[in-house]
């Protein structure tokens, strides 16, 4: 018999995706558009490439249209953000101040993985498709 908190998973699933989006797409939009604050110390480059991830990897994420592609790929600018800014600094995460990227990371690498969910586009778009 399932637990009160097991019926929930698949709303509370989309839910933990929709808010991971939703907080990914600030991050681009600070470095794009300078929204809500200032945006970073990388090269210009890096600035437009990350934020354009960001933003429409998050709005994506979000919405959950084509989820999997796009958190994969934001998995792996997250992964690079890390050993790129990061690690180079310090070993730990902790000291370095790279707990946001490791933990984006690994939040998109399984959204990548178990796709969009219930509440997305996706399951609109190809709902008999499976």
């Amino acid at each position: 018999m399932k637990s009160f908190i097991e019926k929930l998973e698949p709303y509370i699933y989309s839910i933990f995706r929709i808010i991971a989006g939703f907080l990914f797409l600030w991050h681009g939009s600070m470095k794009l558009f300078g929204f809500p604050a200032g945006g970073g110390q990388i090269p210009l480059l890096l600035l437009y490439i990350s934020g354009t991830i960001e933003f429409f990897g998050g709005l994506l994420v979000m919405v959950g249209l084509f989820t999997p592609v796009a958190a994969f790929i934001a998995s792996g600018e997250m992964a690079c953000a890390y050993f790129m800014i990061h690690a180079p600094q310090a070993f730990l995460p902790v000291v370095n101040k790279g707990e946001l990227a490791a933990l984006f990371c690994f939040t998109f690498l399984l959204i990548a993985a178990r796709s969009s969910g219930i509440w997305s586009i996706d399951s609109l778009i190809f709902k008999g498709k499976k």
